[in-house]
Parts: C-alpha cells; structure tokens; sequence
C-alpha cells in the first residue's frame, strides 16, 4: 500500500526528479522517520506502470514475471561458463527457476526491488568476467569493467545489496580465473605479471567505496531506526541473546533455501523465538552451520591448484580423469564418457585458444565463488555493520540463493562422477530431478497463497499469528464481515497485547458499529501503547465531541496537533491525522461560535496539510467561518478553492449558492 497506492512519487503530477530524493515509501530520504530504503530504479519501474496501467495490478506482476525469466536466462548463461553445455548447466537453472524461496519476490510487487537488483547484479558480473578474459589482449576490456561498475550501481540503485557484485567479482578474479589459493594471493599480488588483477581489484575496492560513501551522504549520515516488533533482538538489553539470535538467524535462512517447507509474508515479532540461553538446543544448528561452512571453504581453499576441467571433466597432467576431481597420475579410469584425452584434442587440429575456451573451473573454485554467491550478498541483513527492520526476509533470499543453486549443482556432480555404477549415478540424477519437481511444485502451491490478501495472510498465521490476524481482521472488515473481523483483531492481541495499530483497529471497527465506549477503550489503550498515534487520538476526540464532551475533546485535538512528526515510520499518515485533528477543532470552535479561533486553526490546518490530503472539507469550512464573520468576498474565495479540489463536493455547492443568492 505505502509503496504503490500512496506513493505520491508515482502520480504523474509528482515530478520525477522527486523519487531520487525520496526512500522506497515516497518520505523524504532525510527524514528521521525514513525507512532509509533509497530504490530509485524500482520505484521509476512502478512509477512507468502506473502511467502504462494506473492501478490494475496485472501490469505490475507482468513486469515481475518478465524480470524473473530474465534472471533466470541470465544466471543459467553464467552458470554455462562455470559446468560448460550439458545437464548441469540445465540442473542450476532449473533450480533457480523453480526455488519456492522466490515466490514472494516475484508474486508480490515490492518484491521486484530484489529481482531488479540480482539482473543488474548479474550483468555488472558477467561484464566483469568479459573484462578478465580479455584483459591484457584487447583495448575493450576497460570497456567492459566501465559496464561493471555502471551495472554495479545499477543494482544498487535497485536495491541496497547489489553493491555485493563488486566483492563477488573480486573473488572470481582471484579464485577462479586465476586460481589463486589463499596463500598464493599475496605474493601473486607482488608479481609484474599480475599487475592487470591487481589494477581490476583497487578499481573494484574504489568504486565500492565510492558508491558505499555516497549512498550514506545520501540518506543523511544516520542509520534508519526500527520499532521493537521488527527486529526484537536488536532491541534486546541483553548482549548474549542479542548474539546467539544473530548467529542463529542466517542457519534458519539456510534451511528455508534446503527446505522451504514453511513460508511466510512476514517473519517479525515473534516469528523466531529469541535465544536467550547458551542450553537453547537451537544452539546446536548454529555450531553445525558455521562449522560445516567452515570446513567448506577451508577445503576449497587448500584444494590441488593444478586441475583443470575441461566440459565438466578434470584433466591432470595431460590425462583426462571423468569424475571431476584431482587424481594420481597412475590412476587410470576405464569409461565410455571418457571419448579423448587433453592431448589428443591438440592432435585433432585444437589451437591453443580454443583449448582455453574449452577450460572451465575446477570443482573447489565453483564452490568458493557459490559460498562467495551465496554469504556475501546476505550479509547486509545479518545486523552485522546495523540493524535491520526485519527478522527473516524471504525476497532477501533472492540473491544468495543463486550461490545456493549453484552449491547443491556442483555437489550433484560431485556425486554423480564419483558413483562407479550406473545405478548410482542414475540414482542421483534421478533424485536432482525429483528436487526440482518437488521445489516446482511447492512453488505452484506458494504462488496460490499469493492469489489475494485473504489467503496470504491465513497462510502466515502458523508463523507469525499476531501479525496475521491482524492483516486478516482488515482483510475481513473490508468484506464487511464485522464479527469475523472483531474476532481476527482479538486472535492478534491475544498473541501480542500492545500493538497499538492493533488496539486502533479494533477501535475503530467498535466506533463504525456505533459502540463507543469500548472504542474509547481501545483508542486509549492504542495511546498508551504508541502515545505518537495521532489517528487514535482524532477518534478520540470525534467521539467525546459527540458526546457533548466538547472540553475534553478540544484538549485531545491540541494534543494531538503538537505531536511531531520526527521517528514516525509514516509521516504523511501522521500529517493527515493531525490536519484533521485541526479541522474537527475548528469545527468545534466554529459550533460554540468562536470564528477567529476557528480561522486561526483553519490555517494551521492548511500549513501542516501534506500533498495526499483531500482539502475540500476544510476549505469549505473556511469559507463558512468567513461568511458567518460577513467576509463575503473570502468566503467566495475558499468555497471556490473547495469546489476546485473536488467538483462534486455538495456541502461547497450548498454554501457557495447561499452565498451567491446573498449577493
């Protein structure tokens, strides 16, 4: 809703240059309440939709869809450089294509930040792997990097972590095309012969920075800040749960990657129980993940430096070995895939060249560019550098999981050119392709979750309850089924007592069915909870000045009207709230018939109004204030401005023809 329907940056009077400045919500980027979330890129997208189709959401998913398949060719092109033609290229992609993690990024709309961000993320890459394979041999090259760093931004641009490609580009440089092991690198560096990788990775290093400096100048300096319920470990006091939860939280992404069997739209709250306790036995999960990581990535680094693979089979020494894996020169493998060796390609006539283009990366490289793929992008949302607004976030996954599909290929084949029979490679094979029907149809299954408000929100209440309720208490009372409504806010206070939009709602649906004393309730159990509501707080008010308690509510309007917008996640909702807050007070003035009073808090209306708010009301009565005062030529001035905001506003045609009948 924040990001499409009331984005003001999408509506045509709005001038674009706008949606640079502003954050993905359309609040100022500079703001104190700004989610911080700058994606110009994805907000233009939506913006061009919305000039295309205005708010009929096919469109937009269309353009989803489009960018999804566009990843996917691109990552199963990259994948093709990496396991060469054949079945396994085929197996990466699939399993790219079909993942259930990606359900959320494609079937909801916001999503598309993430799906832009890993397209221009995997061309900044693939421009990178261009500029290595030409450097040193063609004046292009710097051509291709230039198309790297511009891509990099891009990505950016699209989302926060796609500045991650520059540090992914800089691992394959280093790891694969020049196979460097960890103890090789420094003294590679020192080399004059490699002083072209040591030149690409301070330019990579520098644009990096580059773009990590500006992109904090931008946002004001200041990291965004978030409320309890989005992140409940970060707002943990203590040290110890805070670092167990944190440590915990990137082995249950994991999972979910292995085995989405659980998904949510909503991962907050209570969602992941915080560790509070080193016996927490989810402890265990934690030291099995980083532990087998560890042990990874300790092997790919030490592994032999001297393979090479050519179409997906490893040749030592001039030998062929058809398992995919280092072997002893004496070893010898009887088998029909083997059909020539290395040296007898150079006997049939290969050149040189054309040997090199036949070369693809060993086994332990593939594994350390796919970890790199698979932790480096992530990294910005373990609260590691600061906090983030969420607990897990499945459309975060988007672009680790290409590292993850390219993992679980790369072990496949492991197995399959180990198995010595053909039952057993058949088996794995078999099994590889069982994995991708089975994500397929999880996927098809998601997607269904996905179809409308109702069933999303139902399908998250195992994980998230309170939110989910809570979600689907507004789903229903949009469907006019009251009670089932009341009972779904209730369900989400049972599960979490003190959220006060929650409290708000419930209020607010009490107040629509006329019982007023228990929306009191509520409305100021909403206050006590968050006491920067305003909209609780103009309810309120409405109520006790129906009520006849005009006092009380004229002290619940000013208080309402002195609450500062500063750390609000929602600052236009909260002007809105407060303009008419000003409004009803001015309405109450005008009643006892204090029109000065009433004047001077129309005007203070009018100054603090924000662009979304519909003025025709307050203009009208303005312009009634005027003509009680006998102000005729003002009165005519604001029922004019009344009916120029909204042509169809009766009340302004009513008084300006009494006014137009008096003159």
């Amino acid at each position: 809703s924040r990001a499409i329907k009331t984005n003001q940056d999408l509506l045509p009077e709005t001038p674009w240059i706008h949606i640079f400045y502003n954050d993905f919500w359309g609040t100022l980027l500079t703001h104190s309440g700004s989610h911080k979330s700058y994606r110009p890129l994805c907000t233009l997208s939506f913006r061009i939709n919305h000039a295309v189709g205005g708010m009929d959401p096919w469109g937009y998913h269309l353009v989803n869809v489009l960018l999804h398949a566009a990843v996917t060719g691109l990552f199963t092109n990259f994948s093709r450089i990496l396991f060469g033609d054949g079945y396994w290229t085929l197996i990466a992609g699939l399993l790219f294509a079909s993942h259930p993690i990606h359900t959320e990024a494609v079937a909801g709309i916001v999503g598309r930040a993430d799906i832009g961000a890993c397209l221009f993320f995997l061309l900044s890459l693939m421009c990178y792997m261009k500029h290595c394979s030409t450097r040193g041999s063609s004046p292009s090259t710097w051509g291709w990097i230039l198309g790297a760093g511009l891509c990099a931004g891009c990505s950016m641009l699209w989302k926060e972590q796609g500045v991650t490609v520059l540090a992914i580009s800089a691992v394959y440089d280093i790891f694969v095309f020049h196979r460097l092991k960890m103890h090789q690198i420094i003294s590679a560096l020192y080399k004059r012969k490699n002083l072209t990788l040591f030149f690409s990775i301070v330019l990579l290093t520098s644009w990096g920075t580059a773009l990590l400096g500006v992109r904090l100048y931008w946002m004001g300096n200041k990291p965004p800040s978030f409320s309890n319920s989005d992140n409940p470990a970060a707002d943990s006091d203590s040290f110890l749960t805070r670092t167990l939860t944190f440590f915990y939280l990137p082995t249950k992404n994991l999972w979910l990657l292995l085995c989405p069997d659980t998904l949510s739209f909503d991962w907050s709250m209570d969602a992941v129980p915080l560790l509070k306790a080193v016996s927490d036995w989810r402890n265990l999960h934690t030291v099995a993940f980083y532990a087998g990581l560890l042990l990874l990535a300790y092997f790919s680094l030490k592994g032999s430096s001297n393979e090479r693979e050519f179409n997906g089979k490893t040749v030592m020494n001039g030998k062929q070995n058809a398992n995919g894996h280092s072997c002893h020169p004496e070893m010898e493998y009887k088998t029909l895939e083997v059909k020539s060796s290395f040296a007898s390609k150079e006997e049939n006539g290969l050149k040189k060249h054309e040997i090199q283009k036949l070369q693809l990366p060993s086994t332990e490289n593939i594994v350390i560019l796919s970890l790199s793929l698979l932790i480096v992008p992530f990294v910005p949302a373990t609260n590691l550098f600061f906090y983030v607004g969420f607990v897990i976030a499945e459309r975060v996954l988007y672009v680790p999981s290409m590292g993850f599909c390219l993992l679980v290929t790369v072990g496949v084949r492991a197995l399959y050119v180990k198995a010595q029979k053909r039952f057993l490679k058949n088996l794995v094979f078999c099994s590889t392709a069982a994995l991708i029907v089975f994500y397929g149809l999880k996927t098809v299954v998601r997607n269904g979750d996905w179809q409308n408000e109702e069933m999303l929100y139902r399908s998250g209440i195992k994980v998230n309850p309170a939110k989910a309720w809570g979600n689907l208490g507004n789903v229903l009372k949009s469907q006019s089924k009251i009670s089932e409504a009341e009972s779904a806010y209730r369900n989400a206070l049972y599960y979490r007592s003190n959220m006060a939009d929650m409290l708000y709602n419930l209020g607010l649906l009490l107040q629509e069915n006329s019982r007023f004393s228990e929306a009191l309730h509520y409305y100021k159990l909403a206050i006590g909870s968050r006491p920067t509501l305003a909209s609780a707080y103009l309810n309120t008010g409405i109520i006790l000045m129906n009520q006849g308690k005009t006092e009380e509510a004229r002290r619940t309007f000013v208080k309402c009207s002195e609450i500062p917008d500063e750390n609000l996640k929602d600052p236009h909702a909260h002007k809105s709230s407060v303009t008419s807050c000003l409004y009803n007070l001015g309405k109450l003035f005008h009643e006892q018939g204090h029109y000065e009073e009433a004047l001077t808090v129309y005007k203070e209306a009018i100054q603090k109004m924000p662009r979304q708010f519909a003025p025709q009301s307050l203009y009208n009565m303005m312009g009634e204030a005027y003509m009680r005062m006998s102000r005729l030529p003002e009165a005519e001035h604001w029922y004019v401005e009344s009916l120029r905001s909204k042509s169809d506003h009766i009340p302004a045609h009513l008084t300006y023809g009494k006014l137009l009948a008096l003159t």
